[in-house]
C-alpha cells in the first residue's frame, strides 16, 4: 500500500469519527420538519425555565461512586436516588460532561486535558455509560417531575479527529478553528516543537512578530490559565504536519484555555464551526432527550484586531459572541428546551446577553462575594455587588445561584478588574478603583482561605481557589487541620454551609448544589493524585469521589479513579432520616423557598444595615407580598436593623419557616432581627390583616 493510500485511509477513519460529520447528520434529520415551527424562541424566558426546574443537582461523572457494575448514567437513573432528590425539592440534574473528550494522536486516543471539557465527539464516553442509558435517565427524571441538563461547548473542541483533519487541510475542517497556515519561508519565525509534543505555546516575542507579519491578531485582553513558561500567550504552533495532499504545513492556532482546546471560529466563511456546535446541540435535545443545555465558555466567540491602536485584540464582550449566543439559545428554545451560560464577564455583559441569548446566566459576580462575606464576617462587598447588579437591572431571577461546582471558587472579579478597572467604588470608607478593589478582595480571600491557615485549599493560577465549599467554611471558621474535627466543629461547618445555601436559595432564580455539597466533601490530599496534578491543574483536589446513596461503602475510589473524599455529612438516606443533618435542614430551607414562590419573585432592594455581618435582601413575591431574607455572616450572635421604603409602617414581620409573628415594621420603616451565629431567617413583611404564610 502506498503512502498516499495510507494517508487516505487515515483521513477516511478521521472523517468517520469527526464531530462535524456527525453533527451535520443530526441537523439534517431535523431540517424542514413541521415541529420545528411551533415553539417561540426569540426572547429568553428565565421564568419559564425556573418553573420547569427551580432547583438543580450538579453531578460530575468522574467523581460519583456508582452502583456495583453500573455506569455513571445508569446509577444516576436510580429511582431511589431520584426519590431522595424529589424529597429535597431537586427538579433537574445537570450531568456534567459525559461525551467523548481528549484527543487523537495518530490512531490512538489521548486523555482529556480539562475534565472532559475538550470534546471530540457527540457520542457518550463509554466510561460514563451509553446513549441508551442517557435516554433512560431522561425518562426516570420525567417520572419524578424533573429534567436532565446536558453540556455543549461553543468555544472550543479537543484535539480530536476534527482538529487533525484541519491540520491535514481537509475540506472545511480548517474553517472550524481560529488557525492560520504559516508558509515554509516564515517557519524561521516559529519555535521548534519539543519531542513528544504536537504543539508549543508561543512566547510574547513570537506572538508580536507574527502579528507584525499579519498572520495573527496578537495578544488578547487576558491570558486565561496564564502559567509562565507553559502558557505565556493564547496562541500555539504545531510542528510540521503532512496533509492529505502530501504537503507539509505548520499552523498557528488560538486557544483561550489549554493548548489541547483549540478555539472555534464562528465567522469563518465555511461556517463549519457553527454547523458543528448547532448539530451537537440538536443531537443532545432530540436524540438524547435533554431538556436544557449548559453553554460552556460561551463568552469568547468573537475575535477582532485592535487596528493598530496598540491595544489587545477585542476578544471579550464582543457583539459576535452575543449574536452566536442568540443563535444557539434560539435554536434550543425552538426545540422546546432552555439554556444557561457560564459567562464570567462584567454585569453589563450578563445584561446584554440576557436580552436575546441564554435564558439563564451563572452568578459569577456574587459567588466570590458571598465567600468573602463568610471569610471576613462583613457583608459590605456582597452588598456592593448585589446592588451593582440591581443598578444594571440584572435581576436574580435570570441567574443560577450555586454552591460548589466542578470549577475553582473563581475570584477573577472581571466586572471590577477589567470592565470597571478605572472606575471608583466606595468601600470601607475609601474610594477605590475597580482594579484596586479586586486586588484587595482577592488578597483577603487568599489570606483567609489558603496558606498555613488552610493548607487543604490551593490557589489555581490567577483564576481562583481550588476548594470544596465545605473546606471554605472550615477555613473561614479558622480550622487549619481537618484530620480530627470535633463534632462541635463539624456542626459549625454545617451551619456555615447552610447559611450559604440560604443566601443562594432565598432569592429569585435557580438554586444549584453538587454532590460535594450534599456529602460535605473535603479536598483530596494531593499526595493521592500526583499523576493527575502533574500538569499543574490543582482543581482536581476539590473533585473527590462521593457516594450519595452508600452504593459502595468499601469503594476507595470512583470508576474514573478519583479517590473517595472524606464526607462530613454521610450518605443521603442516613441524612434524610436524621432531622439534624445537613440534607434535612437544607430540605427545610428549600421548602420555605418553594412555598413562598421566591424563585420567580423580583428583587427590590439590598439595603444598608446597622450591623456589618448582616445581609438583608428584599423581594416582591408572585402574589404581590413582600419577603425579606436576613442572614448573619459572622460566627457571633447579632442584633441588627435594616430600613427600606419597601417596608410599610406597621406591617407584620413573620418567620416564614415557623409562621410566628416576630415583630412589626417601625415608624421609620425599619425591621429588627436577632440572629444566632451563621444563621438566617426568611421573613414575610405584610399587612397585618393578610398574615397567611403559604
Amino acid at each position: 500500500m502506498s503512502r498516499g493510500e495510507v494517508r487516505q485511509g487515515y483521513v477516511d477513519w478521521l472523517l468517520r469519527k469527526s464531530m462535524l460529520s456527525a453533527a451535520s447528520s443530526a441537523a439534517g434529520s431535523l431540517s424542514a420538519v413541521g415541529g420545528m415551527m411551533q415553539n417561540p424562541f426569540g426572547n429568553p424566558d428565565p421564568r419559564g425555565a425556573i418553573e420547569r426546574a427551580p432547583v438543580w443537582f450538579t453531578a460530575y461523572p468522574a467523581s460519583m461512586i456508582t452502583k456495583p457494575t453500573e455506569s455513571f448514567l445508569a446509577t444516576l437513573s436510580d429511582d431511589a436516588l431520584w426519590a431522595a432528590f424529589e424529597s429535597l425539592g431537586i427538579a433537574a440534574v445537570h450531568t456534567g460532561p459525559v461525551k467523548q473528550a481528549g484527543g487523537i494522536s495518530g490512531w490512538n486516543a489521548t486523555p482529556s486535558v480539562d475534565g472532559q471539557f475538550d470534546r471530540i465527539s457527540i457520542g457518550i464516553d463509554e466510561t460514563f455509560g451509553s446513549e441508551q442509558e442517557f435516554r433512560r435517565l431522561c425518562d426516570v427524571a420525567a417520572a419524578h417531575g424533573g429534567i436532565v441538563i446536558d453540556d455543549i461547548v461553543p468555544g472550543h473542541t479537543g484535539k480530536g479527529s476534527d482538529f487533525r483533519l484541519a491540520e491535514m487541510n481537509v475540506g472545511d475542517y480548517p474553517g472550524i478553528y481560529h488557525m492560520v497556515e504559516i508558509p515554509p519561508e516564515d517557519w524561521g519565525l516559529l519555535p521548534d516543537v519539543p519531542a513528544g509534543q504536537d504543539s508549543v505555546n508561543l512566547g510574547v516575542d513570537t506572538e508580536y512578530r507574527l502579528e507584525q507579519a499579519g498572520y495573527i491578531v496578537g495578544p488578547l485582553q487576558r491570558v486565561i490559565f496564564h502559567d509562565p513558561g507553559t502558557k505565556d500567550t493564547n496562541w500555539s504552533v504545531t510542528g510540521p504536519v503532512t496533509g492529505a495532499d502530501g504537503e507539509q504545513r505548520r499552523w498557528v492556532y488560538l486557544h483561550y484555555f489549554k493548548a489541547g482546546q483549540p478555539s472555534i471560529n464562528w465567522l469563518d466563511p465555511t461556517f463549519s464551526g457553527m454547523r458543528l456546535v448547532v448539530g451537537d446541540a440538536l443531537h443532545s435535545l432530540q436524540h438524547l432527550g435533554a431538556g436544557a443545555l449548559r453553554l460552556d465558555a460561551n463568552g469568547f466567540l468573537g475575535l477582532e484586531p485592535a487596528n493598530g491602536s496598540g491595544e489587545p485584540a477585542w476578544s471579550e464582550g464582543h457583539p459576535l459572541s452575543d449574536a452566536v449566543n442568540q443563535l444557539i439559545a434560539s435554536m434550543v428554545r425552538k426545540m422546546g428546551g432552555f439554556t444557561f451560560q457560564e459567562l464570567n464577564l462584567a454585569i453589563e455583559d450578563i445584561k446584554r446577553t440576557a436580552e436575546h441569548g441564554a435564558d439563564l446566566s451563572y452568578d459569577f459576580v456574587n459567588r466570590p462575594s458571598y465567600v468573602h462575606a463568610l471569610t471576613t464576617g462583613d457583608t459590605e462587598f456582597l452588598r456592593l455587588t448585589l446592588n451593582a447588579a440591581l443598578e444594571q437591572d440584572v435581576q436574580p431571577i435570570g441567574l443560577v445561584h450555586a454552591l460548589q461546582n466542578h470549577d475553582e471558587m473563581t475570584y477573577e472579579l472581571t466586572h471590577f478588574a477589567a470592565t470597571h478597572s478605572t472606575d471608583h467604588f466606595r468601600f470601607r470608607g475609601i474610594d477605590r478603583s475597580g482594579n484596586e478593589l479586586a486586588r484587595l478582595i482577592r488578597s483577603e480571600l487568599i489570606d483567609g482561605l489558603t496558606g498555613p491557615a488552610a493548607p487543604y485549599n490551593k490557589t489555581f493560577t490567577t483564576n481562583g481557589i481550588s476548594s470544596t465549599l465545605t473546606t471554605i467554611c472550615a477555613a473561614a471558621l479558622g480550622y487549619p487541620d481537618l484530620a480530627e474535627l470535633s463534632p462541635q466543629q463539624v456542626e459549625s461547618i454545617t451551619r456555615a454551609h447552610l447559611l450559604l445555601a440560604m443566601f443562594n436559595a432565598w432569592q429569585p432564580g435557580v438554586f444549584a448544589l453538587s454532590g460535594w455539597d450534599l456529602s460535605g466533601a473535603l479536598t483530596v490530599d494531593p499526595g493521592l493524585i500526583p499523576e493527575i496534578l502533574s500538569g499543574g491543574d490543582n482543581r482536581w483536589i476539590h473533585r473527590a469521589a462521593y457516594d450519595l446513596m452508600d452504593y459502595e461503602p468499601a469503594a476507595a475510589k470512583s470508576a474514573s479513579g478519583m479517590p473517595r473524599g472524606v464526607s462530613l455529612y454521610g450518605p443521603l438516606p442516613r441524612q434524610l432520616a436524621d432531622p439534624t443533618s445537613f440534607a434535612s435542614r437544607l430540605r427545610s430551607i428549600l421548602a420555605v423557598r418553594h412555598h413562598c414562590g421566591i424563585a420567580v419573585g423580583q428583587q427590590l432592594a439590598v439595603p444598608e444595615v446597622s450591623e456589618p455581618a448582616l445581609l438583608v435582601m428584599i423581594h416582591r413575591l408572585p402574589d404581590g407580598r413582600t419577603q425579606a431574607t436576613a442572614l448573619n455572616f459572622s460566627g457571633r450572635p447579632i442584633s441588627g436593623a435594616a430600613r427600606s421604603e419597601h417596608f410599610d409602617v406597621g406591617a407584620a414581620v413573620i418567620n416564614l419557616r415557623t409562621g410566628q409573628l416576630i415583630g412589626q415594621v417601625g415608624t421609620d420603616r425599619t425591621i429588627h432581627v436577632r440572629l444566632k451565629p451563621h444563621a438566617g431567617v426568611s421573613l414575610l413583611v405584610t399587612d397585618p390583616t393578610n398574615t397567611r404564610v403559604h
